[in-house]
């Protein structure tokens, strides 16, 4: 049985014409034999499998093949490679250093090939330079590397560094395709894809990979067969998934990501494929930029159908929710229900009752906090938020049911009292979210009652005494005054509490940007969307906290997107001495008396 050799060693390049995504390299290279340029050290430096050790090889060949009529002479007493991964001592490098002064005894030049130089030690790094600096004549040193940043400068200055590039998807696709039609298989133009971004950036991987597969599927590559191989979700995945976001299927959402967990599936790489989809299908709307889109035929189809399903405004809006969700992921304690809930949001981007609208949701931000004393309303609006008549409907007849009634179902007559108006739909205009409204009376519909029976004269005068008690309460709340002072000093040791019980997102917000006072209004300014959704999911506690504390039920809070915001810390002794002025200035006169230093 004939041994077999593995397609990363079998088809190495022999020549420089046959080094994949390299080309600048090997021309200069080239050039610099023929024109006798080549220095007496050079350094290759890239990622993994990029061809740096082959071109390494090949270049000790060519340089000592002028002259000489046998193509087939690969001068290997020439050549001298060296793993300085576990040749990496001083010594390794002086028995070097005693080889280089004999010259070579066929050819023109000694190649001495150092293979990931990075690991020699400091001393042997030292031991080296005065040769690596004024080697003989017919010595030539090639290092090679994957990390640069790791070796000494005085060896760096030494050297003519080539840095070599990832291989491009499409590169190694073509490759591939020369070597699957000289071993006879059949394949996908998708396959080949597949492996290609599989292998990223590195040929040698992508050989690797093409040899497990055949040995999976034989000599019919096919695309599921790569996909069920190396356990890649299929963009046809992520194109179902989209069309149940688009036709707002929360159900049949949730459902295809059990689905997909249960495969063996990582909710986190699913979610970030998922904002790398919506950045293809958005690719695919501008002509332009389809250059752009790394897949094979068949997926630019699917692709290109999908696009014009969706707004740019949806995929925009999708890719900041996806993209947000993928970065609180590692933080999260419950991340499925994480994804979970960045579905739904995404599924709410174009829905709005029975019509559909951008920047709408299915659960509109209305927040409803009933207590012994008042209802307060917060109406949360982004750009153009119209509050709907069937939510007003909605929040009456829950206030109606919160209050207790004597009146029976049976002493309704038909002769009614008029219900009135009590939130009439208005047009937000400015771009601004207000968390809180100062409270309101309360708005009732009033039960229809007989004008003439007696039981309904009694349940009207007994209706018109709660709503009075309602208002007497009402004006009971406290609205003491209070400076920017007290404000700043209660809202940081707020931040300071959620900090202390390890909320830290909302204690980070809070401290990102100077709130401003304005009356009893508080601005604050976050630097995009997603700190301000953040931001607003969790301010109820701190709406109701600062009306505590300051004695003022007035206080409402202002949240503005402004991306020139930048997070303000506190480094040095001197920043942290400013801060604490601004929040008390007396603190000034203290240094002062006492004669204190920072």
């Amino acid at each position: 049985m004939e041994q077999f050799i593995v397609s990363a060693r079998k088809y190495r390049p022999q020549t420089f014409k046959d080094v994949v995504g390299q080309k600048a390299i090997t021309n200069t290279l080239l050039n610099a034999i023929e024109h006798n340029h080549l220095a007496q050290a050079l350094l290759f430096t890239g990622p993994r499998g990029v061809g740096k050790t082959t071109c390494a090889r090949i270049l000790a060949r060519k340089i000592n093949q002028e002259g000489y009529d046998d193509p087939n002479e690969d001068f290997s007493f020439n050549v001298f490679e060296l793993d300085a991964a576990s040749n990496n001592s001083v010594d390794d490098i002086r028995n070097i250093i005693d080889q280089v002064r004999i010259p070579p005894q066929t050819g023109k030049y000694k190649v001495y090939i150092v293979d990931e130089v990075h690991m020699l030690s400091s001393a042997a790094f030292n031991a080296f330079l005065k040769t690596l600096e004024e080697p003989p004549r017919h010595a030539i040193f090639i290092l090679a590397t994957t990390e640069k940043h790791k070796i000494l400068p005085t060896i760096l200055s030494r050297c003519q560094i080539f840095d070599f590039k990832r291989i491009t998807i499409n590169d190694a696709k073509e490759h591939l395709k020369e070597i699957a039609t000289e071993q006879g298989v059949s394949f996908e133009d998708d396959a080949l894809h597949i492996i290609a971004q599989k292998a990223d950036g590195a040929m040698r991987d992508a050989l690797s990979i093409f040899d497990r597969v055949v040995s999976y599927c034989g000599n019919n590559l096919t695309r599921q067969a790569v996909y069920e191989n190396l356990n890649v979700l299929d963009f046809e995945y992520y194109i179902r998934v989209t069309d149940f976001i688009l036709e707002n299927k929360i159900p049949e959402l949730l459902l295809a990501f059990d689905d997909i967990l249960a495969k063996g599936f990582d909710g986190h790489h699913f979610i970030a494929g998922l904002a790398s989809h919506f950045r293809d299908l958005l690719v695919c709307q501008t002509p332009s930029t389809l250059t752009l889109l790394d897949s094979g035929e068949q997926a630019k189809a699917l692709y290109s159908a999908q696009s014009q399903k969706a707004s740019q405004d949806f995929l925009l809006k999708g890719i900041d929710l996806a993209n947000t969700a993928d970065l609180n992921y590692k933080i999260s304690q419950n991340q499925r229900l994480l994804v979970e809930l960045c579905l739904m949001q995404l599924a709410s981007i174009t829905f709005d009752g029975e019509k559909k609208k951008p920047n709408a949701f299915i659960i509109p931000a209305t927040y409803y906090r009933n207590n012994s004393y008042s209802i307060t309303e917060t109406v949360s609006s982004v750009q153009t938020s119209v509050v709907s008549e069937k939510v007003v409907n909605e929040n009456l007849q829950k206030r109606e049911e919160s209050i207790p009634l004597s009146v029976k179902s049976e002493q309704i007559a038909e002769k009614t009292i008029e219900t009135p108006k009590a939130v009439e739909t208005k047009e937000i205009s400015e771009p601004k979210e207000t968390l809180a409204t100062t409270s309101k009376p309360l708005t009732t519909a009033q039960p229809k009652v007989s004008a003439l029976s007696l039981a309904g004269l009694r349940a009207k005068k007994e209706l018109e005494a709660k709503q009075s008690q309602h208002l007497k309460h009402l004006g009971e709340l406290p609205s003491e005054k209070f400076t920017e002072t007290d404000m700043l000093l209660q809202w940081n040791k707020f931040a300071q509490r959620m900090s202390d019980t390890g909320k830290m997102l909302l204690s980070t917000y809070m401290l990102m940007n100077e709130p401003i006072l304005d009356g009893t209004t508080i601005t604050l300014e976050l630097p995009n969307e997603s700190t301000k959704e953040e931001f607003l999911s969790g301010c109820v506690e701190l709406i109701g906290y600062l009306r505590g504390k300051l004695h003022n039920h007035d206080i409402a809070i202002n949240v503005k997107i402004n991306e020139t915001v930048e997070k303000k810390y506190a480094f040095t002794p001197d920043d942290k001495y400013e801060r604490l002025k601004e929040i008390n200035p007396a603190i000034e006169l203290l240094r002062k008396t006492f004669d204190l230093d920072v």
